[in-house]
């Protein structure tokens, strides 16, 4: 059976979804004013090979991931720019479906924008006000009566006595109570705005992944992630407007991926050591980012570094080499690859023990190639099918293999020129030419491999 951290009960749970066989996943997004970074990557990823799992497991997922098109940054972005803040986020929305399919991830099922959610927004806070849990302060804003809701702080674990004690109002805020937090923000002149029952303004951020998962999944679904920097205030936050606003439970099970660290350092533009997803990929595939992201548990932190890189690179060329040279197949059901493989991922997506059992299948086939075994092929493709699970090793092994870093420049097709030039070298027993042709070829970081087939080459 399936087991989750479910960070509202801080402890793993059977997964027993709301109807059986359906899974209703709510995950929030990225606020679109700048390019996607590394820890963005990881919910992006984290969440996609949840989604796979979940439905390789036979679940229907509807998996709802949302975009945050409007908030402070977004404002102050488009303002330096001297650009509307929509085609600010329009491009930057393009940026992140850019980098999310280079990943692999699968686009989510529905991906509501935060301006086009406006209707439930303001549905969501009269609610809330005719409820008596939100008031309208004297400056316009709304603002979230803390007071309110009995269970504030079940999330995260905090105490609301320990919260107040810390907080302060700032002399320009209405609220009544340091933890208050606001609904809707009155309009500033140069700012966006929308029309409101409370005078012109737009939507607090914390409203708004409220009012869209309802709206897409209803009042009580399955599972909501993110980050675990959420965690406080905004999915606490979210659980106060969400269940005083409907009255009922609002998500059974917490999920929250881990920080991502450079070199044992918080990632940080103050500390120099920030890197968007397109930075990484100008010197790495994709496949490597992604593989090297599953290398630690999801809730685990995330260290990045070169070293880290290059391992993943290292795996990535084993399994490639692997499945090179092998025809499609059917997969095969030999051994107990499969069943451990799920083992490891029904233990809350352990995705780097999952990963030890494919270099175990992998080894396999290495082994069945090496004999001749009539079941090579179907190994490989068991291999590639659960592979898939974690969205890994779907490329073609010669394009993994012969793709990536060009060493000095040279293409597929200077390579093949100079390997045939040394072929026939050797064939004339030139073995000086042939030798210089090797050189050169591993000086462009090319790597040849001399087999009774031929001899086949890969970037090192």
């Amino acid at each position: 059976m399936l087991q989750v951290y479910n960070t509202l009960s801080k402890s793993k749970e059977t997964f027993t979804p709301i109807e059986p066989g359906k899974v209703r996943m709510y995950v929030c997004g990225m606020t679109v004013y700048d390019y996607c970074h590394l820890g963005h990557a990881r919910v992006m990823v984290v969440f996609d090979v949840i989604t796979r799992y979940l439905r390789h497991r036979g679940f229907d997922v509807t998996y709802v991931r949302n975009v945050t098109d409007i908030d402070d940054k977004i404002i102050a972005r488009a303002n330096e720019n001297g650009e509307p803040f929509h085609a600010l986020t329009t491009r930057f929305i393009e940026a992140m479906h850019e980098d999310s399919d280079a990943l692999g991830v699968i686009p989510p099922d529905i991906e509501p924008k935060a301006t086009d959610s406006i209707p439930e927004i303001l549905a969501m806070v009269q609610t809330l006000i005719d409820k008596g849990h939100a008031y309208v302060g004297d400056n316009g804003d709304v603002y979230y009566d803390v007071s309110t809701f009995a269970t504030y702080g079940k999330l995260s674990g905090k105490d609301i006595a320990d919260l107040r004690a810390g907080e302060r109002i700032a002399v320009n805020e209405a609220k009544t109570d340091p933890l208050d937090f606001v609904l809707w923000k009155a309009a500033k002149p140069g700012e966006p705005s929308w029309e409101s029952p409370w005078g012109a303004g737009r939507p607090g951020w914390h409203i708004e992944c409220s009012a869209m998962s309802t709206n897409e999944l209803g009042d009580h679904f399955d599972i909501h992630g993110g980050g675990m920097d959420l965690t406080f205030p905004h999915h606490e936050n979210e659980i106060a407007q969400s269940e005083g606003a409907t009255g009922h439970p609002f998500v059974n099970y917490w999920l929250h991926n881990g920080f991502v660290r450079i070199n044992e350092e918080k990632m940080s533009k103050s500390l120099g050591n920030f890197f968007t997803v397109r930075e990484i990929l100008a010197r790495y595939q994709a496949e490597v980012v992604r593989y090297f992201i599953l290398t630690s548990q999801y809730r685990s932190p995330l260290n990045y570094d070169e070293e880290h890189l290059e391992n993943a690179k290292g795996a990535l060329t084993r399994f490639y080499t692997a499945l090179r040279g092998l025809p499609d197949a059917e997969p095969v059901t030999v051994g107990d690859f499969e069943a451990r493989f799920d083992a490891a991922m029904d233990d809350d997506f352990n995705t780097p023990e999952a990963l030890a059992v494919l270099f175990d299948l992998a080894r396999a086939v290495n082994k069945a190639k090496e004999e001749g075994a009539a079941d090579a092929a179907g190994l490989g493709a068991l291999l590639r099918k659960l592979a898939g699970v974690l969205g890994l090793l779907q490329g073609d092994p010669e394009a993994y293999l012969q793709g990536g870093d060009a060493g000095d420049g040279l293409s597929a097709d200077q390579v093949e020129a100079m390997i045939a030039a040394r072929n026939a070298a050797r064939a004339a027993r030139n073995w000086a030419e042939a030798d210089r042709l090797r050189d050169e070829l591993a000086a462009a970081n090319i790597v040849l491999e001399d087999g009774a087939g031929g001899t086949t080459w890969r970037r090192g």
